[in-house]
């Protein structure tokens, strides 16, 4: 047994050997290391972890029962709240959520909910188990837009209460972001994403792909034609963001949006798949969130030498630390207090450059960071090939401007209550990145389980259920 205070730590694989492939960093725990770590959990009589959990898995008392290696009931009580469990255990940032309000944080580290969340998930995957279903149908439909996070979620928690759900793909595949943004070596597609969207399906949940909401159907269409007597809409924040700078139009500026996607889901990082994908010597990220962590390890992996540029210091990076530290690792550069003002190019279009200010950290501003501010004369330039711009996305406007009577704020993100994710149509629920914008996955699922909440009870309301 192991110091109490601290984790029982989580094998990974070599830095240096994983920055040339794509397997998964994080090996996770093995039954020993899960059953020494739940040991750690004081089974808090009023858990702060579970609080900070948005979609309120009832954490001690999972890990009470990985602690008695009672590992099936462990998994029965996560998917009491959640339908992603192995995909949650990976992504979720854990450290400002549950972990960060875990009693054992205080005085020494907090618990590894998210390594036994993970634990449990893939547990239950090794060994067959899979979610429990509705034992019968209530005879209501209702539509899902989008695959990703919020839409799964919201799909699972009204199957499980026995409506029949149409879940509506505009992609080739089911996932959404968990497919097309977040990288293989975070979050294997096969082995997790692939397989959360099979017990998905054993709920019952069915999945049309290559349907694009608002111009294959529109949401009025699936309503008055087709018999869904709700919609919920979870389609994400696909539409990605510049900066405005002369030079971005050049040949070698990508999205993170369009590079990650190309990887993720088109494969693009396998010899034996055609994806055409632009394999810069020497590229630069612009950002510091996630998706840039994603964006420039991706681009590590492609055999890039890799710059992040961001225009605050190391300490309002709003990366995971764990991204950031695995970025590191793996060798990526790390170019702080600096903004882009124009990317260069050479007589044939080509990125060959960027220009950079060197900024410093003024007053805060509305997000409560200190805002940069630029100083002057400070220009420099890096060479580079490739430029990559990780600043953020919002939803794309096509199925607001095509729905009849559904408000969207200036932004073009759908207004939806917290609450429920009650929308200004009757009927129409949304929630995740569709309406707040881009956001992590974990809050995505918990907008689609408001959505559900909502769903179920107007539906319950108008036809009279219990």
């Amino acid at each position: 047994m192991g110091d109490v205070m601290k984790k029982v730590p989580v094998r990974e694989q070599d830095p240096l050997v994983r920055a040339t492939n794509f397997e998964e960093v994080c090996l996770g725990y093995n039954q020993e290391e899960a059953m020494e770590e739940a040991v750690r959990c004081l089974n808090c009589k009023k858990p702060a972890c579970v609080g900070g959990c948005p979609v309120s898995i009832n954490i001690p008392a999972f890990i009470q029962e990985v602690k008695a290696g009672n590992f099936e009931e462990a998994y029965r009580i996560i998917g009491l709240s959640s339908s992603l469990p192995a995909v949650c255990g990976r992504v979720c940032p854990q450290e400002t959520q549950c972990e960060g309000k875990c009693i054992r944080g205080i005085k020494g580290e907090a618990v590894s909910i998210g390594k036994l969340e993970r634990f449990v998930a893939d547990w239950a995957k090794e060994n067959g188990i899979k979610p429990v279903s509705a034992e019968k149908k209530n005879g209501h439909k209702v539509a899902i837009v989008g695959s990703g996070p919020a839409g799964l979620t919201c799909a699972g928690d009204l199957a499980k209460l026995g409506y029949d759900v149409t879940v509506f793909e505009a992609l080739h595949k089911e996932g959404g972001v968990l497919v097309y943004g977040i990288p293989e070596f975070r979050l294997p597609k096969e082995k997790v994403v692939a397989a959360e969207v099979e017990n998905v399906k054993s709920l019952g949940v069915k999945f049309e792909t290559n349907v694009i909401i608002g111009k294959s159907v529109t949401i009025d269409e699936l309503m008055t034609d087709e018999g869904f007597e709700a919609v919920f809409i979870g389609s994400g924040a696909g539409l990605p963001m510049f900066m405005g700078i002369p030079g971005e139009q050049a040949n070698g500026v990508f999205s993170a949006n369009e590079y990650l996607t190309r990887n993720n889901l088109m494969k693009a990082f396998r010899d034996d798949y055609d994806t055409p994908i632009y394999h810069g010597k020497k590229v630069v990220v612009v950002g510091g969130g996630n998706v840039a962590m994603d964006a420039a390890r991706t681009a590590l992996r492609l055999g890039a030498e890799v710059h992040i540029v961001y225009r605050r210091s190391e300490t309002e990076l709003p990366a995971r630390q764990e991204e950031v530290h695995h970025a590191k690792e793996e060798g990526v550069h790390f170019n702080l207090l600096c903004n882009p003002v124009e990317i260069l190019t050479d007589e044939n279009s080509q990125v060959c450059g960027i220009r950079c200010i060197r900024m410093e950290l003024g007053e805060p501003d509305a997000s409560g960071r200190r805002r940069p501010v630029e100083i002057k004369g400070s220009e420099f330039e890096i060479d580079c090939d490739t430029v990559i711009m990780a600043l953020g996305t919002s939803p794309n406007p096509l199925i607001s401007s095509t729905t009849i009577g559904l408000d969207v704020n200036k932004k073009k993100c759908i207004i939806a209550d917290e609450e429920e994710g009650k929308t200004s149509k009757e009927g129409v629920y949304a929630g995740g990145d569709a309406v707040t914008g881009a956001a992590t996955v974990i809050l995505a699922m918990g907008a689609g389980k408001a959505g559900a909440k909502g769903i179920h009870r107007f539906i319950s309301e108008k036809y009279g259920m219990n």
